[in-house]
């Protein structure tokens, strides 16, 4: 699980007091665990202890579960907590919450709701899904027409939102509304935490064809949410959403990875038990792609440690993209691969999974799961054009649509 990145926006005023280093950061650990026994303390009492410990995410500010410390250090921790017999938990159900929802919240949430939901959100008390796409909006998030009306203290919020990840288990959600349909379309949004457990919240199972509701879709009817779980200014939605989406590309596409790990590792392993497979052409495809896994898993982490004295930008678009697109090759190489074997299907029962889960299942899921890494955390043709504009510098496409309010453009 990559950490979550703290953004620009964050209220907190700096602390007058040098921030930890390396050696300090290990003492600190070295006193928690003399403390609470990684091997004997509950999991979740002892994630808890470790956020007031401020060694959660320790470039959050104090407080917020961090020290202040430069974001490099993060790595310096996990591994003495490692060292000293802690072992993570699996995360994975909890990656909207870590990656995306717990970033923005630290950068542009008040204290009050940074108290509220910073620590149940690293804790795992508290699962977190994203109500950013919808039916109307195609790949254009700026489009959404989800309404939030002011309401004296509260916003009433009607729409329906789609491809939401884990919404059958969400208690809380991030989400993008338009406040003011009568400017251009990034200026009227503005951004909200929503009780999944609120009135009129109804959550719909979005059957895939791989015959799992990993994704729903959800209807928003007359759902009132107070001004205080408003994030950011109002109008400022789209702002606040960038920091969201910067770290949702990193969080999808930058995941560390050792050498062979991944699709790529599965079909590498295959090819050495399965000599009878082999073929001339399959080979030279195969080097290919383990030559394009190893590349982008060497970029990622070229990123990931320019993260650690920055603020992640446009270039997790290119992680992602690679992401998707060599997930796609390598899972139809695996098809191919196995001949006849790879059209049988393991099971296609209706289920809602807990958690992503692309490497767990059979060769047929696999190929029909990567389909959607082009599609989910910003469409491939989305970011080819951010590359393409804020990585390359290349002009912008031209858009009819900048200037025009939102209630005016044609659907």
């Amino acid at each position: 699980m990559p950490l979550p990145l703290l953004q620009e926006g964050c209220d907190v005023t700096p602390s007058s007091e040098a921030p930890p280093d390396a050696a300090e950061l290990r003492a600190r650990v070295a006193a928690f665990v003399a403390e609470h026994d990684p091997a004997t303390t509950d999991q979740t009492e002892f994630l808890a202890a470790r956020y007031d410990a401020g060694l959660a995410w320790v470039h959050f500010p104090k407080g917020a579960g961090g020290l202040g410390a430069p974001r490099a250090l993060q790595n310096v921790v996990d591994a003495e907590f490692e060292r000293f017999g802690f072992v993570p938990v699996d995360r994975e159900g909890l990656v909207i919450g870590l990656g995306m929802a717990a970033p923005t919240i630290a950068a542009f949430g008040t204290p009050e709701q940074r108290d509220r939901f910073l620590k149940p959100i690293y804790t795992g008390e508290e699962v977190w899904c994203q109500l950013f796409s919808e039916p109307g909006a195609g790949s254009d998030l700026a489009a959404v027409g989800t309404r939030a009306v002011r309401d004296g203290t509260d916003w009433v919020i009607d729409g329906h939102k789609v491809w939401t990840s884990l919404a059958h288990r969400a208690q809380w959600a991030i989400l993008l509304a338009r406040t003011d349909p009568d400017v251009p379309k990034h200026r009227g949004l503005t951004y909200f935490l929503c009780d999944m457990t609120a009135p009129g919240v109804t959550v719909r199972p979005l059957r895939q064809m791989t015959g799992e509701a990993e994704f729903n879709e959800v209807y928003l009817d007359e759902v009132r949410i107070p001004d205080s779980l408003r994030l950011g200014g109002v109008g400022e939605g789209w702002k606040v959403a960038q920091t969201t989406l910067m770290n949702e590309r990193v969080s999808i596409g930058g995941r560390p990875e050792p050498r062979e790990g991944g699709l790529i590792g599965i079909v590498s392993d295959l090819w050495r038990s399965r000599p009878d497979l082999r073929t001339r052409g399959l080979h030279e495809e195969l080097l290919r792609l383990w030559v394009a896994a190893e590349a982008a898993r060497l970029t990622k982490e070229r990123l990931r440690q320019q993260l650690a004295a920055g603020q992640p930008g446009p270039e997790g678009s290119a992680t992602k993209l690679s992401f998707a697109e060599l997930n796609q090759r390598i899972s139809g190489l695996e098809l191919e691969l196995r001949g006849v074997e790879g059209l049988t299907y393991d099971d296609w029962t209706f289920r809602r999974p807990e958690k992503p889960d692309l490497l767990g299942r059979g060769p047929g899921f696999r190929y029909l799961r990567a389909k959607g890494n082009s599609i989910e955390g910003g469409t491939s043709e989305i970011l080819r054009t951010i590359i393409a504009e804020r990585v390359l510098g290349l002009p912008p496409e031209p858009r009819a649509d900048k200037d025009l309010a939102w209630k005016d453009l044609p659907r």
